[in-house]
């Protein structure tokens, strides 16, 4: 009963968190002709209840491409009809064709804020109350097929879970060889391949009778055109472009061929470790690191993509909190031209101190030690030259050094005007450092996949 309510308070104190956040500025407040993020998820809202489906991802007299059109898969269209709904039962004008573009209203603020903290209470909370029981519990119960349709549906309402696609593959065909692909193994294949089949089926549905309907959105998911980058984002591709105009010296298709080998190239590894140990602890890691490998390397990239290995780093948190705590630190400053650009910089400031606070109280990451640090037989090649406090020391000195590093650039990027020759002076060296630290810790999480056979705790979870 104890427990009940400790989960309790703590998912009141989330959702009250998270709601006083929604209560400041959105991407594209008051700015037309196009606003922003914000009306576009309104704009699908409105494209998906008033035209028929074989209209969503195609250009028509009532379907403006130009003008936010749907490009994600059927299932976040299908969540924006279902959104839709709502609305007109609440305000009719909030989704009227054509006469609703760029509506905007302190209600209608209010009613999209709470269809994503619903969404939260409904899917995202309940997944990581499940997780902490886990790690309490100490119990491990495979449930393959059912994960295998949570992540297709996850894979069906953003084409970027492709970023986690690899690990969910190799760590299933990891297990099937384990048992056997000549018994229980290829009965375990057959099934998942069957569940991930059928479900694909139903979201893409409405779709398969026409072929041109599944080229057209898969033309709108995948839109090459844009180019290998847009805005200043923390990859490898926008941080050498600032020594290297990769953009001009490449024609589109090299870029797109590079970005893909060395997609590749650098989630190899990691893949390949994962299937010959197809445990939770590996299959952890190689998350973070097939989803970091992407954002680093992949093509046409956005700010919010970190999002996306910042969740599985979220897992490793109880393993190892120093490191998990640096790069969701780092994440979030990775954002900051972003943040603001959008009127988000006191969220920013709150949230950011606040989480770095209580990460290093409550979870006393400042007391790592170099065992924890999980570098395996690393810290043999290191023992001749620096002792163990020496290591942990010097890297908790980095973690520090790095912190004041992004607490400057922050504060210069809102109080310091740039050089009239360099007006993106620091949304560059905000993204370059943030690159940076990515790349590092993209090799720690590496070196700790590849050298360490297990974690004892995962291990004993995993018999």
């Amino acid at each position: 009963m104890e427990n009940w309510s400790l989960v309790s308070l703590c998912v009141l104190v989330v959702a009250a968190v998270r709601w006083a956040v929604s209560f400041n500025s959105y991407s594209g407040a008051g700015k037309p002709p196009l606003f922003g993020d914000y009306e576009a998820q309104r704009h699908w809202q409105e494209v998906t209840y008033n035209l028929p489906i074989r209209d969503w991802y195609f250009n028509t007299t009532d379907n403006d491409l130009n003008y936010w059109g749907l490009d994600y898969p059927p299932l976040t269209a299908y969540h924006s009809l279902l959104c839709a709904h709502i609305a007109k039962m609440i305000n009719p004008a909030w989704v009227e064709l054509r006469t609703s573009r760029g509506y905007e209203s302190a209600s209608h603020k209010l009613f999209m804020r709470a269809t994503v903290l619903f969404s939260d209470i409904l899917i995202y909370i309940p997944a990581v109350l499940l997780y902490c029981f886990y790690l309490i519990e100490g119990s491990y119960r495979r449930k393959d097929l059912l994960g295998s349709v949570a992540f297709t549906l996850a894979l069906n309402y953003k084409q970027m879970e492709l970023y986690h696609s690899l690990p969910f593959f190799c760590y299933l065909l990891g297990r099937c060889i384990k048992q056997g692909l000549t018994g229980k193994g290829l009965l375990l294949l057959v099934k998942i391949s069957l569940a991930v089949l059928v479900t694909f089926a139903l979201c893409w549905l409405p779709f398969l009778s026409d072929p041109q309907q599944i080229l057209q959105v898969l033309h709108r998911l995948f839109p090459v055109d844009r180019g290998l980058f847009e805005d200043k984002v923390a990859n490898t591709w926008c941080s050498l472009n600032v020594l290297i105009k990769i953009k001009s010296l490449l024609s589109r298709d090299t870029q797109l061929l590079l970005s893909f080998a060395m997609t590749l190239l650098f989630n190899l590894p990691s893949s390949i470790k994962l299937l010959i140990k197809p445990n939770l602890w590996q299959f952890k890691l190689a998350l973070v690191n097939s989803s970091l490998a992407f954002f680093l390397f992949s093509f046409q990239v956005h700010e919010k993509s970190i999002l996306l290995p910042a969740l599985p780093v979220c897992l490793l948190i109880n393993e190892l909190p120093l490191m998990a705590i640096w790069f969701l630190a780092a994440s979030t400053f990775s954002m900051l031209p972003l943040l603001l650009k959008d009127g988000l910089l006191l969220p920013y400031v709150v949230t950011s101190l606040a989480f770095v606070y209580f990460s290093v109280y409550f979870h006393s990451a400042l007391k790592t030690s170099e065992d924890q640090l999980r570098l395996g037989q690393c810290h043999k090649l290191t023992q001749y030259c620096f002792s163990k406090h020496t290591i942990s020391l010097l890297i908790k000195c980095t973690f520090g050094a790095s912190l004041c590093v992004m607490a400057g650039l922050s504060f210069a990027s809102v109080a310091v005007d740039p050089p009239a020759k360099l007006p993106d002076l620091f949304p560059v060296l905000v993204s370059v450092f943030s690159f940076l630290q990515f790349l590092a810790l993209l090799l720690y999480f590496n070196l700790v996949q590849l050298t360490e056979l297990t974690s004892k705790k995962s291990q004993k979870k995993t018999k």
